[in-house]
Order: structure tokens, then C-alpha cells, then sequence
């Protein structure tokens, strides 16, 4: 009788020692879907301001705002990040004026990509987190899906100048 309690126990922990590897092995798929979204709203977010700078560029600004946008607009994977550094220094390099409805639709989805950047960045960061833990490596729990990787920009927010309301 004495031995029952020990199978009872041993049964026990092995219960709980499965409960927590299912419960982790979900977390870290959650937190890896959660980032691959983030990372699809954040090329959507991508494409929205450079649609917005190439529509602002024909009206108002010129060649060398239109052609960043384009590169934005076409650039692959490998190159996204270099496009997209540009596009962000030539907005910088151009007065904006919040009143005008091309300017406000950049300036909007800039703020936009500021966020969809930061949700993505702190998505990234808990989904490699949670994958370098020993236990989940050692089980290799995130495997069939790719490390998620950062996206590396400048901050895309742009600044009104102080003299102009903003709207």
C-alpha cells in the first residue's frame, strides 16, 4: 500500500511536467503567429506611406521623393529596409504642411508605421524570447517556422513644424 502513494504521486508531477510543456509549446506558437501578423501589418503600414509619399511627391515635391517612394513601393525583401530608410530621410527632407490632405494622409500613415513598427519590434523580441529558452530549443518547439526577424528602420514619425496647427 505504502508504494501507491508514489505511483500516485509520480503520475502526478508527469501530469503537471506535460501540462507545462503543452501550455509553453502553445505560448511560444502564439507568440510566433503574433509576430508573423505584426509583420504582415507592418509591410501593409509600409506600402500605405509610400503609396502616400508617391501620390504627394506627383502633386507637390518632385522627382527625388517619387523615385524613393517607387523603390519603396518595389523593393524586395533583401533591400525593404535600405528603401525604406530613404523614403523616411527625403519626408524629412520636405516641408509638410498638415493642412494640405496629401500631407496629412502621409504624416498620418508615418504615425501609423511608428506604431505598427514598435507593436512589431515588441512582438519580435518576446517570440525570440520565448523560442531561446533551453527547454524550448532543447525540444525544438519552434521548429517549422522561421526566427522572426527585426525590421530595422528609422523612426518613420515625422515632425509638424510648430508655427503650423496641426490637424
Amino acid at each position: 500500500m505504502p508504494h501507491m502513494w508514489w505511483v500516485v504521486a509520480a503520475i502526478v508531477v508527469l501530469g503537471l511536467v506535460v501540462a507545462y510543456l503543452v501550455w509553453t509549446a502553445g505560448r511560444v506558437q502564439r507568440l510566433q503567429g503574433r509576430a508573423e501578423l505584426a509583420a504582415r501589418a507592418l509591410d501593409a503600414h509600409l506600402l500605405r506611406r509610400a503609396a502616400a509619399a508617391a501620390v504627394l511627391a506627383e502633386r507637390r515635391f518632385g522627382v527625388e521623393l517619387y523615385a524613393a517612394a517607387r523603390v519603396a513601393l518595389d523593393a524586395g525583401p533583401d533591400e525593404r529596409e535600405a528603401a525604406e530608410n530613404d523614403l523616411t530621410r527625403q519626408l524629412r527632407g520636405v516641408q509638410l504642411d498638415p493642412g494640405d490632405p496629401d500631407c496629412g494622409s502621409v504624416i498620418a500613415a508615418s504615425r501609423r508605421l511608428a506604431l505598427s513598427r514598435q507593436v512589431h519590434t515588441d512582438l519580435v523580441r518576446d517570440a525570440r524570447s520565448a523560442r531561446s529558452r533551453p527547454l524550448v530549443r532543447l525540444l525544438r518547439m519552434g521548429r517549422g517556422r522561421e526566427w522572426p526577424r527585426y525590421f530595422d528602420i528609422d523612426d518613420p514619425t515625422l515632425t509638424v513644424p510648430a508655427d503650423v496647427p496641426a490637424t
